[in-house]
């Protein structure tokens, strides 16, 4: 067990390490982050904070010597890395798993070896393969990036044999290998947080149900409107995901619900999740507090939901509603409201500045009250 006189790392300073951070200090932790980025939101909270790029032999050797455990918020840093961290220390999630999840190919390789279920997708190491991929897929298809695509960046949706030819054109000059899968045709977007200690023990909180616009998380709704039994085949589902995965630390699963209420899973992430953001204030226990349990070897929580919610990401310019006098006013006039702004240094188009949630014992009054907050944050 980790006690609280120690130090945690956490590799990148967004939001995500920001709220870990959070909920470290409050847990009377020491924090240490290391981000290349200096406006990066989590060195305003740490203990301590490094600012060099990932490659600097003395930053790491300083970052390893000084923390008990290491976490990271972002799934694409270097695989190299993390290896060469828990060569001496923990590292949660450790590195061959970071190594399946970084590469939507093995990340898919690892899902279906495993027997658990995924829409068709076939892997191309090389454009001039996407034709005949997609063809003998069939269409409607999406094409992502083997790695680093996020929100939407690195994906475009192909509907013929045009779209597939015009995009094999845009790759042809890149070599980073890419994956073809099937659109599945499904009723809801559906995540379930897992979190696993390393002594085994695994538990989940409720599922959260989410409304995506371009790629990226637009409004998660906790716990999501579908049936107890449901609620309980995912959250079994995500237990043997995770299990056999042998990962330890918080992931984040993503999955379509079909018409027939079959479930494919979409992607995994071995972080707290943006769908997860809810959990700050509808739940016991938040998915950061349980992420430092899971770090540290913390008895795990089994989070109990204390009110529906209805979290909703504040995107690029949306955030100068938050930091306007009459909408602000008009927005802490709802109830059950919780503004939460990221202070990110430059707002750029779609980026995710902020976000805020509605809590509340009525879900149809949620909902109607996030159509308000829409309406205001477009006033920005």
């Amino acid at each position: 067990m980790i006690l609280s006189d120690q130090q945690i790392g956490i590799l990148g300073g967004g939001q995500l390490g920001t709220f870990l951070t959070i909920a470290a200090k409050q847990m009377g932790y020491r924090v240490s982050v290391w981000d290349p980025d200096i406006g990066a939101p989590a060195h305003a909270w740490a203990d301590h904070s490094i600012q060099t790029h990932f490659d600097h032999p003395e930053s790491l050797k300083q970052f390893i010597h000084e923390n008990a455990v290491i976490t990271y918020e972002w799934e694409n840093i270097p695989v190299s890395l993390v290896a060469s961290i828990e060569a001496e220390k923990p590292v949660r999630p450790g590195s061959t798993v970071l190594n399946h999840l970084q590469n939507r190919i093995q990340e898919k390789g690892f899902l279906t070896a495993g027997g658990f279920p995924v829409t068709p997708y076939l892997p191309v190491l090389d454009p001039n393969n996407l034709v005949a991929a997609a063809e003998s897929l069939g269409f409607p298809l999406i094409c992502k990036t083997a790695t680093a695509g996020y929100d939407g960046i690195g994906q475009w949706r192909l509907s013929n044999v045009g779209a597939v030819t015009d995009l094999r054109r845009k790759l042809k000059s890149r070599k980073r290998g890419w994956i073809l899968e099937k659109v599945a045709n499904f009723s809801k977007e559906l995540s379930v947080i897992v979190a696993r200690g390393a002594d085994g023990e695994v538990v989940t909180y409720p599922v959260s149900e989410n409304i995506h616009e371009n790629g990226i998380l637009r409004l998660s709704k906790i716990p999501a409107e579908i049936s107890a039994d449901l609620s309980e085949r995912i959250a079994r589902l995500g237990k043997a995901v995770i299990t056999a995965l042998e990962g330890v630390g918080l992931f984040c699963i993503e999955l379509f619900l079909l018409e027939n209420d079959a479930l494919l899973i979409n992607e995994i992430a071995p972080r707290p999740h943006n769908s997860g953001h809810a959990t700050m204030d509808s739940c016991d226990t938040s998915q950061y507090a349980q992420q430092v349990r899971t770090l540290c070897n913390l008895p795990l929580m089994t989070p109990r939901i204390l009110s529906p919610a209805v979290m909703l990401n504040v995107l690029g310019d949306e955030i100068k509603a938050l930091r306007n006098e009459s909408i602000l006013k008009a927005l802490l006039s709802l109830p059950g409201i919780h503004l939460y702004d990221y202070r990110k240094q430059e707002i750029k188009d779609r980026r995710k500045m902020g976000h805020i949630t509605l809590t509340g014992s009525d879900p149809i009054q949620l909902s109607a009250q996030a159509l308000q907050v829409q309406d205001l944050l477009k006033k920005s």
